[in-house]
């Protein structure tokens, strides 16, 4: 039996090699449209969706959790059990951004809670005082 040991992180740059860059995000040119670009969240978007997912999965509301990047949206979607539908979807959709707002919690008929444009203020339908999931 053999060992192959790993380095955990890159290894450090030799004056000879070339300076390692960081990719820049991809921007839409005049050209493109939002169907060009695959859709995600972003990193602060993310931590206050888990953060809710979180609280709600210590109170053993949530079981599981999928994300989708699709071309016109993101979605996160939360589940109960892994074999059901979703209860709800957490959807970004930059098309609707200078409209009603790009972020919108959808329950699972469809219907739309809560939609707007600061995702902070369209998460606060989770909120404990004003949210109750029925048994």
């Amino acid at each position: 039996m053999s060992s192959k040991i790993v380095p955990l992180h890159p290894p450090r740059q030799t004056p000879s090699s070339p300076p390692t860059t960081i990719a820049e995000p991809r921007r839409l040119t005049s050209s493109q449209t939002y169907e060009d670009l695959q859709v995600a969240f972003q990193r602060k978007e993310l931590a206050l969706i888990l953060n809710v997912y979180g609280q709600m999965v210590s109170q053993g509301e949530w079981k599981d959790y999928a994300m989708d990047f699709l071309k016109d949206r993101a979605v996160f979607s939360i589940y109960r059990r892994a074999s059901e539908q979703p209860l709800y979807r957490i959807e970004k959709t930059p098309a609707l951004k200078d409209k009603q707002g790009q972020y919108g919690v959808i329950a699972p008929g469809g219907l739309i809670m809560k939609r707007g444009h600061d995702l902070k203020a369209v998460l606060r339908v989770f909120d404990k005082q004003r949210f109750r999931i029925a048994r």
